[in-house]
C-alpha cells in the first residue's frame, strides 16, 4: 500500500543524508526534496544520493534546477549545455535547426538527469527576455514571445521524448523587472493588457504540454496586489482560462519576494489557499519545519504524476547511444561558443 504525500518539498545540508534529514523526510507533509549545488560532487555521487533518499521514503519526488547556462547544478558527469539564449540566437536565422536543437537539448537533459536519479527539473524558463531582468537574462528563449513559445514547446517535447515531466517557469512572466525576487519582492506596473500580449504568450500556448509551472513572487497590481504565487486570481486564470490541469509549484517559500505573506507558516496557508500544489522551503531549515509542522496532515494531489516515467539509464551507458552523442558535442560546443 503506498502512503500520501504531503505538499512540501525541502532542500539538504550537502553531500549525504544527515541524521535529522533521514527522521525528516518521513514526516507524512513531506513530498519532495530539491537539490542544490552544496549537494552535487558529480553525477555519481547524486545518484547514490537520490538512491539514499529513496531507501528513506521511496517515491518521495527529487527535483533540481539545471536549466543549462550559469543555471546547472551538476557539473560533473553531464554535459554542459549552453544558456538557452544561445538557442533563441540561433532562431533568428535558423528556425528549424534550432527547434530541432532545442528538443534535443530537452531530451539530453531528461535523460542525464534521470540517469543521476532526479524526477523533475525546474525548466524551461518561458519568461521573456525584455531587457529589464538581469536574474532572467539569458536564461530565456529570447525577446520574442512567439520565439519562446516555439522553443519551450520543442523543449517539452524533447524532455518528454526522454521520460520527463516539464515544469515552466515562471507564470506569468518575470522578464520585465529588474528587481531580483530572490532578495526583493518586484512589483511590475504595466497594464494587464501589456502582461496578456507578451509575458503571457508562452504560458498561453503551452498550458496544455506543461506537466508542471512555477508562478513568479512578482506583483502584477494591475489585476492584484498579492505576488502571483500567492494570488488567487493569477493561479485561477491559469486553471480556468488557460486550462492548466498540471502541479503548480510555489517558488521558494523562503526567498525576499515571499515574505510579503508572513512567517513561514502563513506564507504556506496563502500559497495552498492560491492554489499551489507543491510548497519549496529552500535554505532555511528552521523555517521547513514550521511549514512541515503546519501542513500536518495534507496531502499533495498532483506531484505523484511527475514522477520519471521509465526505467532509469545507467550513467556510463548513455554514450552508447548515437543521438546522446551527437546532441552532447553540439551543445558542448554551442556552451563554449557562447562562453
Amino acid at each position: 500500500m503506498s502512503h500520501p504525500f504531503g505538499p512540501v518539498m525541502l532542500d539538504l545540508e550537502g553531500l549525504s543524508l544527515t541524521r535529522d534529514e533521514r527522521k525528516l523526510l518521513k514526516a507524512p507533509a513531506v513530498g519532495g526534496v530539491i537539490l542544490f549545488a552544496r549537494n552535487v560532487e558529480n553525477a555519481y555521487q547524486v545518484r547514490m544520493l537520490c538512491d539514499a533518499i529513496r531507501r528513506e521514503r521511496p517515491g518521495l519526488l527529487i527535483a533540481i534546477d539545471q536549466e543549462g547556462g550559469r543555471v546547472q547544478r551538476i557539473k560533473d558527469g553531464v554535459s554542459r549545455l549552453p544558456p538557452m539564449a544561445a538557442l533563441g540566437k540561433r532562431y533568428q536565422n535558423a528556425k528549424t535547426e534550432s527547434v530541432a536543437l532545442a528538443k534535443d537539448a530537452g531530451w539530453l537533459l531528461g535523460l542525464e538527469m534521470s540517469a543521476c536519479g532526479i524526477d523533475i527539473t525546474f525548466a524551461p524558463v518561458l519568461d521573456i527576455d525584455s531587457g529589464a531582468s538581469s536574474v532572467i537574462g539569458d536564461r530565456s528563449f529570447g525577446a520574442d514571445p512567439e520565439q519562446v513559445s516555439a522553443l519551450g514547446q520543442a523543449f517539452i517535447y524533447g524532455l518528454h521524448e526522454a521520460g520527463m515531466a516539464a515544469i515552466g517557469k515562471h507564470f506569468p512572466g518575470h522578464g520585465s523587472v529588474a528587481e531580483d525576487s530572490h532578495i526583493a519582492l518586484p512589483v511590475d506596473k504595466r497594464p494587464l493588457d501589456a502582461i496578456k500580449q507578451h509575458d503571457l504568450i508562452p504560458f498561453a500556448h503551452l498550458a496544455s504540454d506543461l506537466d508542471g509551472i512555477m508562478p513568479a513572487h512578482v506583483i502584477y497590481p494591475a489585476f492584484d496586489h498579492r505576488p502571483a504565487g500567492f494570488s488567487p486570481s493569477w493561479l485561477g486564470m491559469l486553471r480556468e482560462s488557460l486550462g492548466f490541469n498540471g502541479c503548480i509549484f510555489s517558488d521558494d517559500l523562503s526567498m525576499a519576494g515571499a515574505q510579503v505573506a508572513g512567517a513561514p507558516a502563513a506564507r504556506a496557508q496563502a500559497a495552498l489557499q492560491a492554489g499551489c500544489d507543491m510548497l519549496l522551503v529552500c535554505n532555511d531549515r528552521e523555517a521547513a519545519l514550521e511549514v512541515v509542522a503546519a501542513c500536518s496532515g495534507l496531502t499533495a494531489k498532483r506531484p505523484a504524476k511527475l514522477r520519471y516515467a521509465r526505467s532509469r539509464p545507467d550513467i556510463d551507458a548513455l554514450t552508447a547511444l548515437g543521438r546522446w552523442r551527437r546532441t552532447h558535442a553540439h551543445l558542448e560546443a554551442l556552451a563554449a561558443e557562447y562562453a
